[in-house]
């Protein structure tokens, strides 16, 4: 296994990258070093917890979380991650700080930033708000450092805005790899990133966004499929379309589940909200009219019941290439008859694939560490190589 190891840190070696000291915001912002460097650095993060080796990257130090929606699977991976580098973990709870009685965003950001490395933020309920969100954090820490305020200046980790979910989609891309062998097995192969039915309201589009900008640079043939009035964010889209012609792949958006399934090595069935709903709810709370969001709320699953056919069915799983398609979810799932009367997928489908998507969540920790490592180190190969060398088991005792 070290012979493994010692391979994927002289790959990690030969990479020059931009990460050191910058933020993880958007994928589509890094470049192809960059994400392959983070997916390095997480294999072998991976590879050297499962020999039972520690790699405290830190002997002190805090890692913030803001969880500004709820959250379970990158809630806990984000404490994990912290545990694999060494960081101590605070979540900070906006309701019990100061933050509730007015304090600014530069103020806040600056104070909880004396003694810590990284902030991860989850800001992804409204359009418009999330990412300026965190790139307001970042240029308020950037500023204290600048003014003498702070003796460094913290990483931010976007861990799912209005636009992107990062380690959500960069632990996809993992799951792939490892799934088809490597990154560049993943050429021609295609992906049908879906909406789905659901029947809740206002779930975000930064999955899908996600998907789109971050398969279409691996030579993947992604097809994007909806039902009419269903549309994701235009920026985003076109980013796709411009990545898959540079990567030599394809990008396409239909308005037909079957379609996007025929021939799919990958089914990737997700509901979300239109762009223009989430629009709408941004307008309404900025605007004080909270009392009209019950309207739009009831809209919105009015329009959802249009399209109840929109589920992964066995039927169309049947559609995709040798019907073995692999089925991915970022989870939770609405699964038909199981979470809810009727949802995203059959409960069939989800029960043959459930303990693969849970080894797809298996990776976001490892993803943030990857993130983490690459920023705060200039030499992230080089400490990793010494966690090998060591060897120093991360359980004491016999």
């Amino acid at each position: 296994m070290s012979k493994k190891i010692k391979s994927l840190i002289d790959q990690l070696s030969s990479l020059k990258t931009g990460l050191h000291e910058d933020d993880f915001l958007l994928t589509w912002e890094q470049s192809d070093a960059d994400l392959r460097a983070v997916l390095l650095a997480a294999e072998i993060v991976e590879e050297l917890y499962r020999e039972g080796i520690q790699t405290p990257a830190f002997r002190n130090g805090l890692a913030v979380s803001i969880f500004r929606d709820q959250s379970t699977r990158t809630r806990f991976s984000f404490a994990s991650a912290a545990s694999l580098m060494g960081l101590t973990l605070m979540d900070m709870d906006e309701k019990k700080s100061q933050v509730a009685h007015g304090e600014t965003i530069r103020e806040t950001a600056n104070m909880i930033s004396f003694l810590t490395e990284v902030i991860g933020i989850r800001d992804d309920m409204f359009i418009g708000e999330g990412h300026e969100y965190m790139k307001e954090v970042s240029e308020s820490v950037k500023e204290g450092l600048r003014e003498g305020v702070l003796p460094q200046k913290p990483a931010i980790l976007n861990l799912q805005c209005d636009r992107d979910h990062p380690t959500q989609s960069m632990a996809d891309l993992m799951h792939l790899q490892k799934t088809f062998g490597s990154l560049e097995n993943l050429r021609g192969k295609k992906i049908a990133m879906t909406w789905a039915y659901s029947p809740s309201y206002g779930k975000p589009l930064s999955v899908p966004q996600g998907i789109i900008g971050l398969m279409s640079r691996f030579g993947m043939n992604v097809s994007l499929a909806y039902p009419k009035g269903y549309d994701l964010m235009p920026d985003i889209v076109k980013k796709a379309g411009e990545f898959a012609k540079a990567s030599g792949g394809k990008f396409e958006v239909v308005n037909s589940m079957e379609d996007a399934f025929a021939d799919a090595d990958i089914v990737y069935p997700k509901s979300w909200a239109p762009f223009s709903i989430m629009e709408e709810r941004t307008k309404l709370l900025r605007s004080g009219e909270s009392a009209k969001l019950g309207d739009l709320e009831k809209q919105c699953l009015a329009n959802n019941l249009q399209h109840k056919d929109w589920e992964c069915t066995e039927e169309l799983m049947k559609k995709t290439k040798d019907g073995k398609a692999l089925y991915m979810h970022c989870l939770p799932a609405d699964i038909t008859g199981v979470s809810c009367k009727q949802g995203e997928v059959a409960a069939s489908v989800f029960e043959r694939y459930r303990l693969r998507t849970y080894k797809e969540a298996e990776h976001k920790p490892y993803v943030m560490a990857g993130m983490i490592l690459n920023n705060r180190f200039k030499d992230p190969a080089g400490l990793l190589k010494k966690f090998l060398d060591d060897a120093i088991p991360r359980r004491g005792g016999k």
